[in-house]
């Protein structure tokens, strides 16, 4: 009696067959990648296979689906336009880029995460996501349909950056980028000299900001501890301006002692990332505002070489309209305003709720103890952005 895995070798070799077929022909692209239903899926694949002289069952294709992920390699195939980058792994022989197929569909959630958990889950992606060498990524970004950056979104973190991304989202003119895991992983890489990483930061953003519906916008919202690396962002992107956006540092940390972000938390963004130290082990609150300091004076060290614009959250959401828009450059139309103004009337990282100023609320509950270390160690600083932002001729 044969094994189980002689009895799926058939399956796979044929899926290998099939994965060649797939990965050279557009139109079978697009027409299998949006199908959610496993069942559909394996069917018209099946026939795909057939029709293309690869014997492939239905029934094989679905056991497929269900098996566990294959460990990850590096494929001989170049994706098409319609592939986005899901992430950077370390695979044998080096880095590479994972690919996933969006086609047509639109970046529309509050974080790229958000975007590339549905597309995951597609069975397509499930069995025909691609992996590509990092150092190939220059050479092939170069065939892309891609947009030059129209504004950087830089930020404290929880001061308004994702309701202006949503809000600039809203129009289908623009592509709106919103901390996406690629673009960090090329800032983190410790391997490559300046001009490498910005040739590098370039290809990403190009590969990520492809123009896959008629859009002639792309925005760049980064994580919040890119403020320290405003010089690499400048040196790729010369002519793009900037927006670093803040909020009262007391409301900051109570969000965050609420909820701690990623960058929190050391085991996931290292405390070298904000030059600081975790001399006792712990991030306690004192750390996380030490984070959040280092976010923002690194806005405030680089501000005054130019291109950049200061927005505090108490602004919003009326200075996308009056600050951001205008230093972008960008005159929208009164549909796309319209339909930006109906965006911030949803909660941003929630949007099937209204909106609530929480800003009372969040000054409340500040502890004593907590307003003194916001003075201590986010005080100066805070300052400083304002009379740079008030300053403003």
């Amino acid at each position: 009696m044969p094994t189980s895995l002689e009895t799926k070798t058939p399956a796979l070799d044929a899926l290998a067959s099939l994965r060649a077929v797939v990965l050279s022909d557009v139109a079978l692209q697009e027409a299998l990648c949006d199908i959610e239903d496993f069942s559909i899926f394996a069917a018209r694949t099946a026939e795909a296979a057939r029709a293309r002289g690869v014997r492939l069952e239905a029934e094989a294709v679905k056991a497929l689906l269900y098996a566990p992920p294959r460990p990850p390699s590096i494929d001989g195939l170049a994706p098409s336009p319609g592939w986005l980058p899901a992430e950077v792994v370390q695979v044998e022989g080096g880095a590479a880029v994972a690919w996933l197929r969006f086609g047509r569909r639109r970046l529309t959630e509050s974080f790229y995460d958000h975007d590339l958990a549905r597309q995951r889950f597609l069975p397509f992606n499930r069995l025909f996501g691609v992996r590509t060498p990092l150092s190939d990524l220059e050479a092939w970004a170069t065939a892309l349909p891609a947009l030059e950056p129209a504004g950087l979104i830089f930020h404290m973190s929880r001061c308004g950056s994702t309701l202006a991304a949503r809000m600039l989202a809203a129009s289908p003119a623009n592509v709106v980028l919103s901390e996406a895991a690629p673009l960090d992983a090329v800032v983190r890489r410790a391997d490559l000299d300046d001009d490498a990483k910005v040739a590098q930061l370039r290809a990403m953003v190009a590969a990520l900001g492809q123009a896959r519906n008629g859009e002639s916008r792309l925005f760049l919202k980064l994580d919040c501890w890119h403020s320290l690396d405003l010089p690499l962002f400048r040196r790729a992107f010369p002519d793009t301006p900037w927006v670093f956006l803040y909020r009262d540092p007391v409301e900051v940390l109570v969000s965050h002692t609420r909820r701690r972000g990623i960058q929190m938390t050391p085991s996931l963004v290292p405390p070298a990332t904000f030059g600081i130290d975790l001399p006792d082990g712990v991030p306690n609150d004192d750390y996380c505002a030490r984070v959040l300091a280092a976010v923002c004076a690194g806005a405030a060290r680089h501000h005054p070489a130019g291109g950049g614009r200061l927005v505090n959250y108490r602004q919003l959401p009326e200075a996308l309209f009056t600050e951001i828009l205008p230093h972008f450059g960008i005159a929208v139309s009164e549909t796309e305003a319209q339909a930006m103004r109906a965006a911030a009337l949803r909660d941003a990282k929630a949007p099937e709720q209204a909106f609530a100023p929480d800003g009372q609320d969040k000054q409340q509950a500040a502890t004593p103890a907590l307003r003194a270390i916001c003075e201590r160690r986010l005080g100066e600083v805070y300052r400083r952005l304002e009379a740079m932002r008030t300053s403003r001729s």
